[in-house]
């Protein structure tokens, strides 16, 4: 058994809140303790290792506040969430109609799968509190969901679980902010749980720029019912290692899921993103593209999972994973899967990883432009394309801004 979770194991009694809590805390510890820390072995976990942090012992952070110079540009409303706890102080949630948010403490726990999902369970065991958010009405200002990881303590744990529920004919735009406040060596797990009601929509745009000692694992669970819509749009920038599995359930006839995503490895990072959707319902769709740069010594793993149950007739559903490879000591692995159990649909999935195309490449060197500046354009190109799902235009202009300073530390060799 892995010495991490032995120390995690420790901790329970210091997160819980009272006798129930504490009796749901351990058995979801329970189980994390007799299925271990996932390893190669597993196939979902073929690509990722955890033997480096299977060694560490970190405690559970505690609360901090932070300067307020740190949410420059984030507008209200905002939620903020410091080293795991709520920062009453930084977070403004104005009296808006049909916006419900409340703070929760007590633990939930996850329905066990194996061996891939123990850290699922020590999410459960540790959390250290969310939010549950509920929209009733049409909400037009986006909500901002901030993670800030602080470097007063240079090691430690943060475990979080947000509830969001978007009622019949409702409309949130979210925005989800993960940064770090200096250098840092945390480990974080978090969980997302979105429920849309019929004919709800929900635009969600999230960036993960924390410090490149951080180590995230995170799993998004979304169902949808019958013609909402969930548009979704990812750029992970920062972190040595960085986990997120994204399931979702189109249960609901008409509904749709479009979903972009921008990974960017340099230096040593590790990314790893599993997409899982499955359709149950007819005439429903799904639109995924991602894309992946890999630089320096980083390794991208990508799994783009999608299933079409039975009797989910007139399904379409689409993944694109293209991939740019932009030095010779990094590592993308990409693993699009269609499984159909339905005969009228139309499904289509295609993965690449390659290089930059030298005629573009060429034509631009020939117009008098330098050689890295020529790069540096195609790559943006091949990413900021991504951005446009993104239908707020400050949150649009805010990504991008994020990926051109990314981009701006390639070095091509």
């Amino acid at each position: 058994m892995s010495e991490l979770l032995q120390h995690w194991s420790t901790l329970v009694p210091s997160a819980a809140k009272g006798e129930a809590d504490s009796a749901v805390r351990r058995r979801a510890m329970d189980l994390a303790l007799a299925a271990d820390l996932p390893h190669g072995r597993v196939e979902a976990w073929k690509y990722t290792s955890l033997r480096a942090l299977a060694r560490r012992t970190p405690a559970l952070l505690s609360p901090v506040t932070v300067d307020a110079t740190l949410l420059a540009g984030i507008p209200t409303p905002r939620i903020v969430f410091v080293n795991g706890h709520l920062d009453a102080q930084a977070t403004a949630v104005d009296n808006i109609a049909g916006l419900h948010i409340e703070p929760r403490a007590v633990a939930q726990f996850f329905e066990f799968d194996g061996p891939a999902h123990a850290l699922n369970q020590v999410n459960a065991a540790l959390d250290m509190g969310g939010v549950d958010i509920r929209v009733t009405g049409m909400i037009d200002s986006p909500l901002h969901l901030v993670w800030i990881s602080d470097s007063t303590q240079s090691e430690g744990s943060q475990h979080n679980l947000h509830r969001i529920v978007l009622s019949a004919d409702s409309r949130l735009n979210l925005v989800e902010s993960v940064r770090s406040n200096g250098a840092h060596l945390h480990i974080g797990t978090a969980r997302m749980e979105i429920n849309l009601g019929e004919q709800s929509e929900l635009h969600h745009a999230r960036v993960q720029r924390d410090d490149e000692g951080a180590s995230w694992f995170l799993r998004t669970e979304v169902t949808l019912q019958a013609r909402s819509t969930y548009r979704r749009v990812d750029v992970e920038l920062g972190s040595a290692l960085s986990r997120h599995e994204l399931v979702m359930h189109v249960n609901g006839d008409g509904a749709r899921v479009f979903s972009n995503g921008i990974l960017f490895g340099d230096g040593k990072r590790h990314l790893d993103t599993r997409l899982a959707i499955t359709h149950s319902a007819q005439h429903t769709g799904c639109e995924l593209n991602w894309r992946g740069l890999g630089t320096g010594r980083s390794r991208i793993a990508f799994y783009g999972g999608i299933t079409i149950d039975a009797g989910a007739d007139h399904t379409e559903a689409a993944l694109s994973n293209r991939n740019l490879l932009l030095s010779e000591q990094a590592e993308i692995d990409t693993q699009p899967v269609l499984v159909i159990h339905a005969d009228e649909v139309q499904a289509a999935h295609g993965a690449t990883v390659g290089q930059l195309d030298a005629n573009s490449l060429f034509y631009l060197r020939s117009r008098g432009i330098d050689d890295h500046t020529a790069r540096t354009l195609l790559v943006a190109a091949f990413v900021h394309e991504l951005l446009n799902l993104i239908e707020d235009e400050p949150t649009r202009t805010a990504f991008a801004t994020f990926l051109d300073g990314a981009l701006d530390r390639v070095e091509f060799v």
